[in-house]
């Protein structure tokens, strides 16, 4: 499974772990992605969205 909204198109970052004696390696921030039953024109459908796109009301969710 993708961790890409379909909606923003938010995807993975990337940075470090670091540890107490600054060793650094790397690591993936994943979005927060949830599978959701969404109104695509006009009719339902299952689409991946961040948390973000939900709580801002880009997607109508189907009761």
């Amino acid at each position: 499974m993708s961790k890409r909204c379909e909606v923003c198109g938010k995807g993975p970052l990337f940075g470090n772990r670091v540890s107490h004696a600054n060793n650094r390696t790397s690591r993936r921030f994943n979005p927060n992605i949830q599978v959701v039953r969404a109104l695509i024109s006009g009719r339902a459908q299952r689409i991946r969205v961040c948390t973000r796109c939900l709580k801002a009301g880009k997607v109508v969710k189907v009761a």
